[in-house]
């Protein structure tokens, strides 16, 4: 999953801070940037693991533009850190669904142009209809 992160350049005096703005609370530091990117992963990591002992959703990040536009991170830098967190989602679950054979050929076309699996697509358009609202999907 990749999460936005804010970072404020540090100085002679002080480090460059890092805050995790999808996942409130989560914010680190490192005396260089290569250090402030290695923390916020360890951080987001932590924090993940916090919220899955606590069996809490891992929040959905934001895109990035959302959070450039806020005005609480005006002058600040914005990276992606990309984290695996599927290890903190559970135990994988193996379940059956039907598609039409055409639509099954296309998905897995796109899977594997985009290094994906099957399920590994399936997980990631769920997560981005989800976050996105419905997603364009009809409801009831």
């Amino acid at each position: 999953m990749k999460f936005p992160i804010a970072l404020e350049p540090g100085t002679a005096s002080t480090a460059w801070g890092v805050v995790v703005p999808d996942l409130p609370g989560c914010f680190s530091a490192g005396d260089t940037a290569e250090e402030a990117f290695t923390q916020a992963v360890e951080a987001i990591e932590a924090h993940c693991e916090l919220l899955a002992q606590d069996k809490l959703d891992i929040p959905i990040p934001r895109p990035l533009a959302d959070w450039q536009a806020d005005p609480q991170f005006a002058g600040w830098a914005w990276a992606l850190v990309d984290v695996d967190v599927s290890r903190f989602e559970g135990k994988a679950e193996k379940i059956n669904i039907t598609m039409p054979r055409h639509f099954l050929a296309r998905v897995d076309d796109y899977a594997k142009r985009h290094g994906l699996s099957r399920s590994g697509f399936l997980v990631e358009a769920a997560r981005s209809a989800m976050r996105d609202g419905a997603g364009g999907i009809p409801r009831s």
